[in-house]
């Protein structure tokens, strides 16, 4: 448990209260405000991925099942003993926590939902249960409003139909009982009313005497008695009877239902307690998805930390805008020590630390920015505010050193310190000595420490003591008001005498004032101003360069797509007009066949030189249309290759770090390196040749030109040789005898056909075997109606029983 002195300083409680209000039940609400600091890393962590689940399922389109989750922790603890029977409200809960469980286990359990993410959820998930024949009995048996139905048991209808016909004479009974009374004898303004279980009429008192009876009750003046006459103590006695009988029934079938509950105690359980974390969770998913906390990374408290875009959880609560702030320290840096006027944000700063560590080590999301870094501490150490005891005899500055005494006996390397005005209360000498000894003590025992302070002799701590660094909060000197910036490095101005220059205190006093500065401080002061005034130039500089930047490669990502589009359509065009002269040579084709046809008819006896000059008329037509097509191949591989080349350009130009980028270290590469290619998704390759800060890479058959930082040395071996078997246009008599197109879609056959037909023509071949297999017949019909048409196929056929049967067409080429 950490240090509940700390927490309360940093607010804790109330911040928990706040996340818990996002929870859909008591119990829910409850689990969240009980969460802790802890120090497992490896529980922080798996609990930081069950919320950043359970985030994504509430922002899913199916969002989170928000069933209710009764009060029924003591009544379960009860079901252990034996005999016991639970109430009919109880058992309603019951009914309602075993339904609530069985859908958020079927709505885990959807199909649409994805599985990584279920999968951290999966240990609740187990937990839950689907009893739905006992909460169908229940149901049945029970009413909404908690009472037992009639329908509950037979005997409890007819008991309770008995008792109404009971109670509905005996009040016929009263009322001709009470008509029968002198006019000066009733009470006008009652009728038959119930009194200690006892139906009953109201009479005068006076009228006691001639009714006789039993009185069971009186109005507050005495004027008016309430008495059940003899003639209805009977009915009364059985009405009675009927009631004692209905109660023993309703216990029974209570206890029933008990009873058939006691079997699964331990599963209800369970079931109750991963719903209440479930809810916890939601809790915490809704509070992240609220204060957009981005994903957080835990390390050890000796590697630093680092926030990006922190806000503080409690200001943000509030709707009140809040500036983030960015804080890193390196290993080395191990003491933070802030400067700056009152009223600078000095205290929320420190508070914000702290809550941001003590949240995160909870399982709790803090509002961060992506990439920040927290460590994970052992405990939380916080010497903030005015903690003066008049009981104890402790004025302001004895109350800070007895929680820095404290302090000082129990950090430990790997906890946090928080102290606020450091070395106030007392002499500024001395508070600047006692300050800088205490910093000292803990800088060289290596905690990690967040301090602030007014005293000018501590911030020169930060030249005197390594590990210690400066920081202020920045303070506009024109309007005398905080920005709330933080600015590590520079130790933060009082700003005292500007702001009595401000309001217009005598000129002449501030001047002595600052004559009786020391000249040290007074250089320090104008230093720190000039400093202070180059830092929020080069800042604006800085964003007008990154706008700039940002402004050009919107403009090169622009002008490359204009370029991309055209060459497309320059391809487009190129490949349709290469398409279109094939076409036309295919027709040509057709009509010197046709012209052959005739003249074969007429030539007779020269059929032979014909035949010899006609297959040279088809070679030369077909090696034409051969060539058309493989022009169209290049123009497509052409475009595909200049697709890549521009991809690689501009994951080149993304990952090219910007000037002031800290770069990864790593060995020189030579040639020969296997190497992980960052621009081409991590890809394998192999280094060419490495020029500069340039290296040529050869990834799979691609060879490409990459920077050197964009390239991590490989462990991985060399992949194995793999026997590739070259497809092109030369002709090869035993690979030209037969396609196979199988596996192909409808849509793909045409072009494979055509080619492997263009490619047996070439050859001078009489026959082409086409293998579509047999499946849905499809291609089969397909391969028939593109052969009808061709004008180079004189017929074909279906496989012979030992060709391929049906799953072969053989073409006959003319």
């Amino acid at each position: 448990m950490m240090n509940a002195h700390a927490l309360g300083i940093l607010e804790f409680p109330r911040m928990l209260a706040h996340v818990a209000g996002r929870a859909n039940s008591g119990p829910g609400a409850a689990a969240v405000r009980t969460l802790a600091p802890r120090r497992d890393r490896a529980w922080i962590e798996a609990e930081h991925a069950r919320v950043a689940a359970m985030r994504a399922l509430v922002s899913s389109e199916l969002a989170w099942p928000t069933e209710p989750i009764p009060e029924l922790g003591e009544p379960l603890r009860r079901l252990r003993i034996e005999g016991l029977t639970w109430t009919a409200l109880e058992l309603l809960q019951g009914a309602t926590l075993i339904r609530s469980s069985r859908r958020v286990r079927d709505a885990l359990r959807d199909p649409r939902r994805p599985r990584i993410t279920v999968a951290y959820l999966q240990a609740y998930l187990d937990q839950l249960i689907d009893l739905r024949s006992l909460e169908e009995a229940i149901a049945r048996a029970i009413s909404d409003d908690g009472t037992v139905r009639d329908d509950a048991s037979p005997a409890l209808r007819r008991v309770r139909r008995e008792l109404r016909q009971a109670e509905g004479e005996l009040v016929r009974l009263l009322e001709r009982e009470m008509a029968k009374l002198e006019s000066h004898h009733q009470v006008s303004d009652l009728s038959v009313t119930m009194r200690n279980g006892r139906w009953v009429m109201p009479m005068r008192r006076e009228a006691r005497g001639y009714v006789g009876g039993i009185v069971h009750d009186s109005s507050g003046t005495g004027a008016t008695i309430f008495v059940e006459p003899p003639a209805a103590v009977e009915f009364g006695n059985r009405a009675r009877e009927l009631e004692i009988e209905e109660l023993r029934e309703v216990e029974r079938v209570l206890r029933e239902l008990t009873e058939q509950l006691h079997p699964y105690h331990d599963q209800l359980i369970a079931a109750f307690h991963a719903l209440v974390a479930l809810d916890s969770l939601y809790a915490r998913a809704r509070y992240a998805i609220e204060a957009s906390c981005a994903p957080l990374a835990f390390c050890a408290p000796a590697e630093g930390l680092a926030i990006v875009d922190g806000r503080h959880p409690l200001l943000l609560s509030r709707g009140t805008p809040v500036m983030p702030f960015d804080l890193t320290l390196f290993e080395q840096e191990r003491t933070l020590l802030v400067s700056g006027p009152n009223t600078g944000g000095k205290t929320v700063l420190l508070k914000a630390i702290g809550l941001l560590s003590a949240l995160a080590q909870s399982g709790v999301p803090v509002p961060v920015g992506a990439t920040s870094r927290l460590p994970v501490f052992d405990d939380v150490f916080a010497d903030v505010g005015d903690e003066q005891s008049i009981e104890a005899s402790l004025s302001t500055f004895s109350a800070h050193l007895k929680n820095l005494g404290e302090i000082l006996r129990s950090a430990t390397p790997d906890s946090l310190v928080l102290i606020d005005e450091l070395g106030s209360g007392t002499d500024p000498a001395e508070g600047a000595a006692l300050g800088g000894s205490i910093l000292e003590t803990l800088t060289r025992r290596s905690a990690t420490t967040i301090a602030t302070t007014h005293l000018g002799q501590l911030k020169l701590l930060a030249t005197e003591v390594d590990g210690v660094v400066n920081a202020s909060l920045q303070f506009d000197a024109v309007q005398l008001a905080p920005t709330y910036r933080l600015l590590k490095g520079i130790p933060g101005r009082s700003y005292g005498l500007s702001i009595a220059r401000r309001l217009q205190l005598p000129e002449d006093i501030i001047a002595r004032a600052e004559e009786r500065l020391p000249h040290g401080e007074r250089d320090l002061a104008v230093l720190l101003s000039d400093v202070e005034a180059r830092d929020g130039a080069l800042g604006v500089r800085e964003q007008v360069m990154d706008r700039e930047q940002e402004k050009l490669r919107a403009r090169l990502a622009t002008v490359t797509d204009r370029e991309l589009k055209v060459r497309e359509r320059e391809r487009e065009a190129e490949k349709s007009a290469r398409q279109e002269a094939r076409k036309y040579l295919l027709e040509a084709r057709g009509q010197v066949e046709r012209a052959i046809a005739e003249i074969r008819a007429k030539a007779g006896q020269q059929a032979e030189a014909l035949e010899a000059s006609a297959r040279a008329a088809r070679r030369a037509v077909e090696e034409a249309a051969a060539a058309q097509g493989l022009a169209v191949e290049v123009v497509q591989q052409r475009a595909a290759r200049e697709k890549v080349r521009t991809q690689v350009r501009q994951a080149v130009d993304v990952a090219t770090p910007r000037p002031g980028t800290p770069q990864k270290a790593q060995q020189p590469l030579s040639e020969g390196d296997r190497v992980l290619v960052g621009t081409l998704d991590n890809k394998s390759g192999q280094v060419l040749s490495v020029r500069g800060k340039d290296a040529r890479v050869v990834v799979g058959s691609l060879t490409v030109t990459v920077p050197v930082s964009t390239l991590t040395r490989s462990s991985a071996p060399p992949p194995a040789a793999v026997k590739v078997t070259y497809a092109g246009s030369i002709p090869e008599a035993d690979s030209l005898r037969e396609v196979d197109v199988r596996g192909l879609r409808v849509d793909e056959v045409d072009d494979q056909v055509l080619r492997a037909l263009d490619a047996a023509v070439r050859s001078d071949m009489r026959e082409l075997r086409i293998i579509h297999g047999k499946g849905t017949g499809a291609l089969r019909s397909r391969v028939g109606e593109m052969l009808k048409k061709d004008t180079r196929v004189a017929g074909f056929r279906l496989g012979a029983w030992n060709e391929g049967g049906a799953g072969v067409t053989v073409a006959e080429l003319t």
